[in-house]
């Protein structure tokens, strides 16, 4: 089949009956539902990219072994050019949604693409989970699928083990087997998403010892697999605001959801991993399922980030306060923000590392540099729009303020910006920046960027870790070598 059209993917989630819960009532008709609708078509117009003429041969490829044309998603690179070509792929969806949606189909795609590209380790364990990942990489690949995932404990007991928690399927876990696969029962977090997409795909962090066995699980399935219950957030925004009024949460509402098991059949043919806490503990360092996505990631919080200080730029030239050296400072702050994680983009991708398997992915340092560096840029851009807006942007009309006659004078003559800039300008690029620093809505995406990758803290950790294993600290040695090289020589 090869690429999806908007339209085919519509008819795609129409086919489907998924048990999805939003503010304590089951949603019977997802597409024309007024808090999924925009976001529906917002996805919609990212399939339809791939045949737009504009877009096409960057972002998609001839598939070598099916003749139709693919997703660059599913491009295992094998060179710097590949890269380059996934990397447009990613820039383009990112452009499309102002890096507000995060969780995009091109994501988890190219998660699939590289736990299929090195299952080679699952041999090891069972052949048949290298042969079923392999499969169920070309059947998503094949039929474009848009995938959710949904990889951690829900938040009970963190103190405790999943075994020893209150109830032993508080956490997904498997129940029993049966000719036709595997049961498995209990709850899995944090499926971005899930109500829209086409399949669910679960695997878990590394950390798994001795009694987690029945919680070491890989699989995917159809999101209206039978006993597979969505239980949404509350959802920031009603599907009712207006465009004008709430120009990003109105189309960029990114549900998330705690998916529930109930005793759900996992065919055989879809079980990655089961009981077997090493295989699990392998499947992020042998597959690379951080590094390869972490370059989507990557441009996409880059083009969030630039989103962020483009409007904040814009807030402070439309009321006349870029001319203070205060906000000059901190309008530079962010610029030079967005070329420190430009910079590492590029840098990650032109120090590509190759595997033995002859697959390139870009350099895992600056990779994690900006897996570091965006929890605190972000937030950071976050607080300038605020402080650059203050008290107006509390005080925006309404669009139906606007369309008043009795009304409309008076917010020409108070609402005005700077020289220039009409009062219609002035409000709805305030509406804009609010939606995006104060709105539900944009303190998800705040929470979001914090947390996206896990907790800041521990992966700054790990990094320090890894580059001390490294053995790249030299210089001091090196200092230390040359000045006792000189102690007792003679002057």
């Amino acid at each position: 089949m090869g690429i999806r059209t908007g339209a085919e993917y519509i008819e795609g989630l129409k086919s489907r009956k998924p048990e999805v819960w939003l503010g304590g009532e089951k949603v019977e008709d997802l597409v024309n539902h007024p808090v999924f609708k925009q976001p529906i078509l917002e996805i919609a117009k990212l399939f339809d990219l791939q045949f737009d003429a504009k877009y096409q041969e960057k972002i998609t490829h001839i598939c070598s072994e099916t003749g139709e044309r693919i997703s660059n998603a599913f491009l295992v690179p094998k060179t710097f050019e590949d890269i380059k070509a996934r990397g447009e792929l990613f820039e383009a969806y990112a452009k499309s949604t102002f890096g507000l949606m995060g969780r995009t189909p091109d994501f988890l795609n190219v998660v699939l693409t590289s736990m299929a590209s090195n299952s080679w380790f699952l041999d090891k364990y069972n052949p048949e989970w290298s042969k079923n990942v392999q499969n169920y990489f070309k059947f998503v690949r094949d039929q474009d699928l848009f995938l959710t995932h949904a990889i951690i404990n829900p938040q009970n007991d963190r103190s405790k083990p999943s075994y020893e928690q209150k109830d032993l399927f508080t956490h997904l876990g498997a129940v029993e087997e049966t000719a036709e696969g595997l049961v498995v029962r209990g709850a899995k977090m944090l499926a971005t998403l899930a109500p829209i997409t086409d399949e669910v795909i679960i695997y878990s962090f590394p950390g798994f010892h001795e009694g987690d066995e029945r919680y070491a699980l890989a699989f995917a399935l159809p999101i209206d697999t039978p006993g597979l219950k969505i239980i949404c957030r509350e959802q920031m925004q009603d599907g009712k605001r207006s465009f004008f009024d709430h120009p990003l949460a109105s189309r960029f509402e990114e549900m998330d959801a705690v998916l529930v098991f109930e005793d759900v059949l996992v065919p055989w043919n879809r079980v990655f991993i089961h009981n077997n806490v090493e295989a699990a503990n392998n499947l992020y360092p042998k597959t690379g399922i951080a590094q390869q996505p972490a370059h989507q990631s990557g441009i996409r919080g880059y083009i969030k980030l630039a989103f962020a200080t483009e409007v904040a730029c814009k807030l402070a030239d439309s009321i006349g306060v870029d001319g203070y050296l205060n906000v000059q400072n901190d309008l530079g702050e962010l610029l030079q923000a967005v070329e420190t994680i430009r910079a590492l983009l590029r840098t990650a991708e032109n120090e590509y590392e190759t595997l033995p398997s002859g697959e390139v992915r870009p350099a895992m340092e600056p990779l994690e540099t900006i897996r570091g560096l965006l929890p605190t840029m972000y937030p950071r851009a976050i607080e300038v729009i605020q402080t650059i807006g203050a008290g107006g942007l509390l005080m925006s009309p309404t669009e139906a303020d606007f369309q008043h006659p009795e009304l409309r004078n008076s917010l020409d003559k108070y609402y005005v910006g700077r020289e220039g800039v009409s009062s219609l300008e002035r409000v709805q690029l305030f509406k804009l920046a609010w939606d995006l620093c104060g709105e539900a809505f944009g303190q998800r995406a705040l929470q979001y960027e914090r947390y996206y990758t896990g907790d800041p803290i521990r992966k700054r950790a790990i990094f320090y870790n890894q580059m001390k294993r490294k053995k790249t600290f030299t210089m001091v040695d090196d200092a230390l070598n040359g000045a006792n090289k000189l102690i007792g020589e003679p002057i």
